[in-house]
């Protein structure tokens, strides 16, 4: 079976790395493989994790990201690697047993350039698998098939992502403006470059979510934020799942200020907002804890909220910059930049 590279981006991943790395190494695949870990500065004890599997294992190695930005770590990490398929890995994902198999298979029987499937999001405590049981619906994220699932097929971008060498390479690799929505970028070149992008429900990642309302938050608007400059960037890429969020900001901003300064009838919007998460967090939370039920309305409203906020509040000096650093689409007859 063909070799595999696996490089993963981390920083701050001192929980959850030697977990993930172990899922890697004892994949189910006779071929051979390497890990690349690129490492950020982080302040835990994620590099002595990495130094300490790099004794254990010969097939894991390191390099430096000084950046600490993900789509950079990536960079090193593809330059570090060497083999023809490249496997995307975050330092809090776990990969199911066949992963690799499954994708390199993928790859094969489709023609594609990059295969991806569904982020599996679990708790190890109540607060986590609200968040899980969220992030998993559709009151949640809407109809994305990379959280709740679906039909195999084509696709504008995938969940971290299996990739031919040759792709990355022929695309000069991430865009290094892209501090988030860097997977969408990369994607949207492979394809208009005329490559095929394939999900499939066959390939899951377990994915640890952040562990605290804040964290929770700053993930969130940070989605949001770089989701608006990928509109801007990309006119048409926008639809109305991406525009609930800000609509039900300022809808309960406006309705609270109503409800405060000219009649009390304006606390109707929140409190039906409030009204539907709890609703929604019902069938969400099937099978949870008392818990973690009750902590999903909090995580929902986390979400949406923070989400909102950051896209309407994402400015246009950095949709600007991220336009200008547009690389062009590398057709498959011309050499790579990488």
């Amino acid at each position: 079976m063909q070799p595999v590279s696996v490089i993963m981006p981390v920083l701050d991943e001192e929980r959850h790395l030697r977990t993930s790395v172990r899922h890697i190494l004892e994949q189910e695949y006779d071929g051979e493989m390497e890990v690349v870990i690129a490492l950020g500065p982080s302040t835990d004890r994620t590099d002595e994790i990495a130094a300490e599997l790099v004794h254990e294992d010969p097939r894991v190695t390191t390099v430096p990201n000084p950046t600490g930005r993900t789509p950079a770590a990536l960079n090193a990490a593809i330059a570090a690697s060497r083999h023809p398929i490249v496997v995307r890995v975050d330092g809090h994902g776990m990969l199911s047993p066949n992963y690799v198999a499954t994708a390199v298979r993928l790859l094969e029987e489709t023609g594609a350039q990059n295969v991806g499937g569904v982020m599996h999001a679990e708790g190890e405590n109540a607060w986590e698998e609200a968040v899980a049981a969220a992030m998993t619906s559709r009151i949640g994220v809407g109809n994305a098939a990379f959280h709740t699932g679906g039909e195999a097929g084509p696709a504008e971008t995938v969940y971290l992502g299996v990739f031919r060498r040759e792709a990355l390479e022929r695309q000069g690799g991430y865009n290094v403006e892209f501090v988030r929505a860097q997977d969408w970028e990369l994607n949207f070149r492979i394809r208009e470059a005329g490559g095929l992008i394939w999900f499939s429900p066959e390939l899951r990642v377990r994915y640890r979510p952040r562990p605290g309302v804040r964290a929770l938050a700053k993930q969130y608007k940070d989605y949001g934020r770089w989701r608006h400059v990928v509109a801007r960037y990309h006119r048409g890429s926008i639809n109305l799942r991406y525009l609930a969020p800000p609509a039900a900001v300022c809808a309960v901003a406006a309705g609270a200020v109503v409800g405060a300064a000219v009649t009390p009838l304006g606390f109707v919007v929140p409190a039906g907002y409030l009204a539907a998460i709890a609703a929604g967090s019902i069938p969400a939370g099937r099978g949870l804890s008392l818990g973690a039920r009750l902590r999903i309305p909090v995580a929902l409203a986390t979400m949406h909220m923070s989400w909102g906020f950051g896209f309407l509040t994402s400015p246009r000096s950095l949709a600007r910059k991220v336009v200008a650093s547009r690389r062009p689409a590398v057709p498959a007859d011309e050499p790579g930049t990488l």
